[in-house]
């Protein structure tokens, strides 16, 4: 890793250089009250003044909705038209947060677990992700409860840490990041090794650890906590399509006449379609079994099955809640918890 320094009032200089050299590059940007990623064309139009974003940047990776392949039907035969994988665009995400670009990680293991994703591994090779460590912070954030911190810097090729005196300390972690060190490389000098990047730094309390979750729900899984927790609950699915880390996914048909083509979505475990058989039966019938798959699965299946735990305490999924369902407060009281 090497470390530099930049004048803030230089960064958008050379983000303007990134701009002008990478064929995509995602940012916050004002969506009314809220920011979201979007492809910008300057630094003008980088939301800076935000805590975070309403979604992740899984798209980026993971889209909403993609085309797995297309078909045509000629007579008996049918012509397959696979995706064209080498069009995929270098792609800079740019004031990602540390929660955000740690996401990667649990996404990656997901789609080359049991079967390598094509689609999925060469649009993240794509990626170069800039991540600005965090100032701030709100009560919806727990990444230091999951592992994380403010200036993790996990999953990133470059992190900024916004110091004082018009200086930004430059952590180069990757050679992608290095690339884009090259295209602004006299606005950096060498950092003096005794800056201190955690005074810098949002406070931000743990309030469990993710070794808690874990151990405790080797015995919650009949527990009443489920039914207490999802009461609210709407199944709206808000949660799943804002989280870094979902990964659940339907493949739909879209058929017109003799053409047509195999279409991957974004799907959720809190749908009440979600695992409905052919045969009408449901075997989470209940919003109680949903909300427990979802914990489940994100704090005790995954790291039993991948070793990486499905959440990075970035808090989007209470932000977005319509029934402000804190998930950082459920997950305190299944740690203290004894559910014998």
């Amino acid at each position: 890793m090497e470390r530099l320094i930049i004048k803030s009032d230089s960064i958008g200089t050379w983000l303007n250089k990134i701009i002008e050299r990478v064929p995509r590059v995602l940012a916050p940007v004002k969506d009314g009250a809220k920011a979201e990623f979007r492809s910008i064309k300057s630094d003008d139009e980088v939301a800076y003044d935000t805590i975070t974003t309403t979604s992740s940047v899984k798209g980026a990776a993971f889209p909403r909705t993609e085309t797995l392949f297309a078909y045509e039907k000629q007579g008996v035969e049918t012509k397959l038209h696979d995706v064209a994988e080498e069009n995929f665009v270098e792609t800079v995400i740019w004031r990602a947060r540390p929660c955000d670009a740690v996401g990667f990680n649990p996404l990656t293991t997901i789609f080359n677990w049991d079967y390598k994703d094509s689609l999925y591994n060469n649009r993240f090779d794509k990626l170069v992700i800039v991540s600005f460590a965090c100032r701030e912070a709100d009560k919806c954030c727990f990444c230091t409860s999951v592992g994380g911190g403010p200036g993790n810097t996990t999953g990133s090729d470059i992190m900024l840490t916004q110091l004082d005196d018009n200086r930004t300390l430059v952590e180069v972690l990757t050679d992608k990041g290095h690339k884009l060190i090259d295209l602004s490389a006299d606005s950096f000098i060498n950092a003096d090794d005794n800056i201190n990047k955690e005074s810098a730094l949002a406070n931000v309390p743990i309030l469990f650890t993710k070794e808690q979750i874990h151990k405790n729900l080797a015995k919650a899984f009949d527990s009443p906590i489920w039914k207490a927790h999802s009461e609210r609950c709407l199944g709206c699915g808000a949660c799943a399509f804002v989280c870094p880390t979902c990964a659940c996914f339907d493949i739909q048909e879209d058929a017109h006449g003799n053409y047509g083509r195999r279409v991957r979505c974004w799907d959720s475990c809190g749908f009440s379609l979600f695992t409905q058989h052919t045969s009408g039966h449901n075997p989470r019938p209940t919003q109680a079994t949903r909300w427990r798959q979802r914990v489940m699965h994100k704090f005790s299946y995954m790291p039993d099955r991948l070793n990486v735990y499905g959440c990075t305490g970035c808090g989007r999924c209470s932000r977005a809640c319509p029934v402000d369902m804190n998930i950082a407060e459920h997950l305190t009281s299944i740690a203290n918890a004894s559910h014998e």
